[in-house]
């Protein structure tokens, strides 16, 4: 059971970053400036990485997983029948067969592009996030988990800089940016509550040592948002309630999309690599 729950967990975390990845990789060559359509393609590439490791990982504990226990683990047709062949599961399987019901990531992440304001809030929010969980997740019982939670820290401790800049130069510049910046971080914030929501799947990584109690890092995340929101001059976005469905593979039409696109190559052209 614990490597089944292993799998799961690091599936879930592999999918956040690859939709967020792929969202920011729409944008490139139509960032506002050369400079930041540059660091929209880098802030991706890193995210995609970090997706890569995690599906890499995710793919060596499929494999090593009796039959019985993989016959259980996916619903998409294709997947599936790659593990009846007994054929060894690739990080590319991973990413590119499994369908929208197999995907774990919340649902911040799949929402669209929409103007650069949208855009930075999206990632403003998500970057927060990442920032403490992976920083949580040095101390998981799992070493590959906890590696690359060190290896990725390096690379978000960037995002974070990035997207703050960004909200504090806009909610600090003019009447309309600033009117701008506060209905993006207005429209993404109902979006934030799942991150820090334990699905059951979540729990019992957590209960075996290898997961991170995502409820106990809200506190700090909302500090910390705060901070730079009071220092754009800007207001706290509030949320009557927040959305859910994501992270138990309940998502909104957007990631059908995403998927459709990113996984037509491989669908179309089997056994193509990354």
């Amino acid at each position: 059971m614990s490597s089944v729950t292993t799998l799961k967990y690091t599936l879930q975390l592999a999918d956040n970053v690859l939709i967020m990845g792929q969202r920011l990789a729409a944008l490139c060559g139509k960032g506002p400036i050369l400079e930041q359509d540059i660091a929209l393609t880098n802030i991706s590439l890193d995210q995609i990485g970090q997706a890569r490791s995690l599906y890499q990982y995710a793919a060596t504990i499929v494999n090593n997983m009796s039959v019985a226990d993989k016959a259980q683990l996916f619903n998409a047709p294709l997947l599936q029948e790659k593990i009846n062949n007994k054929l060894s599961i690739t990080e590319d399987d991973l990413a590119y067969l499994r369908d929208a019901w197999d995907y774990r990531n919340c649902l911040l992440v799949e929402q669209e592009n929409g103007d650069w304001a949208y855009t930075v809030a999206r990632s403003f929010f998500f970057d927060r996030f990442q920032y403490l969980l992976y920083t949580a997740m040095l101390k998981s019982t799992d070493s590959t988990l906890a590696a690359i939670a060190e290896k990725s820290l390096k690379e978000v401790q960037y995002h974070i800089k990035w997207a703050s800049e960004w909200v504090i130069r806009l909610g600090d510049g003019t009447d309309i940016s600033k009117e701008k910046m506060q209905q993006a971080l207005q429209a993404r914030w109902e979006y934030t509550g799942e991150m820090f929501t334990m699905n059951e799947l979540e729990k019992e990584a957590y209960n075996i040592g290898i997961g991170v109690d995502v409820s106990q890092l809200q506190q700090t995340y909302q500090q910390q948002i705060e901070t730079i929101v009071q220092e754009a001059g800007l207001q706290m976005p509030t949320a009557a309630w927040m959305q859910t469905g994501g992270k138990n593979g309940v998502h909104t039409e957007h990631l059908g999309y995403i998927l459709a696109e990113m996984q037509y190559l491989q669908r179309a052209y089997p056994n193509m690599e990354w």
